[in-house]
């Protein structure tokens, strides 16, 4: 009897998924990837589409077009793991007997009042094309403001102030410095290229509410013509609305298969998953190619034995002609080799050589 596997995002864990699977060639296996666009869009890259550097198209990479892999288009609203029934805002519901949930991640507003409303946001391709819109369209000498100053922040401030030398740039981060989870000398490195380039650090910020044009630090009012919020981020609601466990950040607990233990034929990969290191797009493909282990080990009916998972590092960029990363434990680089090797992961990405 032929099993159905449904894998739910075309992202970087689920595109990992369906390309080992499909290297694997497993008999009496059907295989379906769900998502609402005809292609991947590579995340790390939406700041740079935000800021006006690189169009649309280049960061866009079409879908396998292989006959195996069944291709499905809509918006999923919900899943039901008893009855193993997804049901979309748009079309019928599918069914499935293994199911890959990789939806990834939607912005974290922590209930500030008027912030997804009054906010700009660089999370899904289509919230990135809006945010262009309107950043480019701020007037000479208009100001931007960035709310959070991690690495999604730093990428977006840098690059935009490359794209537009004419824009007034704020970040503002509740911390005591940018890339506070990074190491000092790093940071040290990126805030002295922001004094540089006229990049506006605001620290120990406490946003409190968004209106039109206004900031709200709790009673201090910070005007601006735009902003674009990268303070956080949270599981898919689709997740959100799954009743199994959880840790406090919202992700699924699994098994040491990557499984919801309740429910051994579901697999969750990616930002959605509770894993032991920050969520990112190299995390997600490393998890991936373990869940394509495991669905082939059961299909063989072999016990799968995986490895653990080790992250290469981190790289983060400045433009286009600088950036910074830690690799390894605590290897700190700084300057133009981490931006050529960020440039050099892109390519391996847009090629599925990862």
């Amino acid at each position: 009897m032929r099993k159905h596997v449904v894998i739910l995002g075309g992202g970087y864990g689920g595109l990992t998924v369906a390309h080992q699977l499909l290297e694997k060639d497993l008999p009496d296996y059907d295989l379906t990837l769900v998502d609402r666009m005809p292609y991947q869009g590579l995340k790390t890259e939406y700041y740079a589409l935000a800021a006006g550097t690189v169009p649309d198209i280049d960061i866009r990479v079409e879908f396998p077009p292989d006959p195996r892999l069944n291709k499905v288009y809509g918006v999923v609203e919900s899943v039901d793991l008893n009855h193993k029934h997804i049901f979309f805002m748009d079309r019928d519901p599918l069914e499935y007997d293994v199911l890959v949930i990789a939806l990834g991640c939607v912005d974290k507003y922590h209930d500030i009042p008027g912030a997804e409303r009054y906010s700009n946001s660089i999370q899904s391709l289509s919230s990135t094309r809006i945010t262009y819109q309107r950043v480019n369209d701020v007037k000479p000498y208009g100001q931007v403001s960035i709310v959070g100053g991690g690495l999604s922040g730093v990428e977006m401030a840098s690059e935009l102030r490359e794209s537009r030398p004419d824009l007034n740039i704020r970040i503002l981060d509740r911390g005591t410095s940018i890339l506070s989870a990074f190491p000092v000398k790093l940071q040290t490195f990126v805030r002295t290229w922001f004094e540089k380039h006229d990049i506006e650090m605001v620290h120990q910020v406490a946003v409190t509410r968004l209106e039109d044009g206004v900031i709200y630090n709790q009673g201090e009012l910070i005007y601006t013509d735009t902003t674009v919020w990268t303070a956080g981020i949270q599981p898919s609601p689709v997740v959100r609305q799954l009743n199994v466990g959880k840790d406090k950040q919202g992700r699924v607990l699994l098994n040491e298969y990557h499984q919801i233990p309740q429910y051994r034929d579901v697999y969750v990969v990616g930002d959605c998953a509770s894993l032991s290191f920050s969520p990112s797009a190299q995390a997600a493909e490393a998890q991936g190619k373990q869940v394509a282990d495991v669905i082939a080990a059961i299909a063989k009916g072999e016990d799968p034995h995986l490895g653990i998972i080790k992250l290469k590092g981190v790289l983060g960029s400045l433009g286009k002609k600088s950036g910074f990363g830690v690799m390894g434990k605590r290897t700190v680089m700084l300057g133009k080799v981490p931006r050529i090797l960020k440039s050099g992961v892109l390519w391996l990405s847009k090629h599925h050589k990862g």
